[in-house]
């Protein structure tokens, strides 16, 4: 163990004692840069950094110091930082979101060349849907998504999906926390939750309109793996109408049927 003093950090005016590990201040900074749902990546002071990593402002210098030596935060002409494109490299290497991206991405082009909207594909990770991919339209409505966002699951199309066919204990322990409304029409009431996640299973297709954005729907469908296990979403988001177009959900099912066959999966399987 070091001989020196333990740092000291801040809360609600009260020192304490800070016995994180260098690794765990370390990390600390990097989810000083964690966006809230719906806010694209930020731009934060040295300051800013510290408030929020609960780290002394002289231990947040020389650590982020550290991070944009090694690339993981980038440094901005203004002074303030932002999270490096090092930490988007290695994140796109790993076995899930490379292999997953590099199979999808000819079907993803097929569902954007059909319907000329945005395209989405998105993983599940804790409690959020994580975007692995986002093909955009010129003239599509705009959105808050972004390659590499999370966003949440009950108010997303791609998420209510890979809520649909979580683990029921995943699904229980996502319901028993309280679940933000964006919009008026987000549903948030658990049990109306549930009985949305059991008609995604038995249609095999997500449906929502204006409940994360508002002036977008979206239509979103299971990916799986030669197992049967689905592993991602696919979806589009166009503006808000008043028609189901028949033609726009046979397109998101074929793009994720298309993937899944790619991943090995078969329909006899099932």
């Amino acid at each position: 163990m070091s001989g020196k003093p333990a740092q000291k950090r801040v809360s609600a005016g009260v020192a304490a004692v800070d016995d994180r590990s260098v690794a765990a201040r370390l990390f600390a900074i990097l989810d000083a840069f964690a966006a809230p749902a719906g806010a694209t990546s930020l731009t934060l002071t040295l300051t800013a950094i510290a408030q929020r990593a609960g780290l002394p402002l002289s231990t947040t210098h020389r650590l982020v110091a550290e991070w944009v030596g090694w690339g993981g935060l980038s440094k901005h002409e203004n002074g303030q930082y932002s999270l490096g494109m090092k930490l988007w490299e290695l994140g796109v290497q790993t076995p899930t979101a490379r292999n997953l991206r590099t199979i999808a991405l000819p079907y993803l082009e097929d569902l954007y060349e059909t319907t000329r909207e945005h395209v989405h594909l998105a993983i599940l990770d804790g409690r959020d849907a994580l975007y692995l991919e986002k093909l955009s339209g010129h003239h599509a409505v705009r959105l808050i998504s972004r390659v590499g966002a999370r966003l949440p699951l009950h108010s997303t199309g791609v998420g209510l999906v890979l809520l649909a066919y979580a683990p029921s204990d995943v699904v229980q322990q996502y319901l028993a926390t309280s679940l933000q409304r964006f919009l008026p029409r987000t549903v948030t009431e658990p049990e109306a939750v549930r009985k949305r996640l059991a008609e995604i299973r038995l249609l095999g297709l997500a449906r929502m309109s204006e409940e994360m954005t508002a002036g977008s729907s979206s239509i979103a469908a299971p990916i799986r793996d030669r197992t049967g296990q689905v592993v991602a979403a696919v979806s589009i988001v166009t503006r808000t109408t008043d028609t189901i177009d028949a033609e726009q959900e046979r397109a998101v099912r074929v793009a994720a049927q298309g993937v899944s066959r790619a991943l090995g999966y078969r329909r006899a399987q099932q």
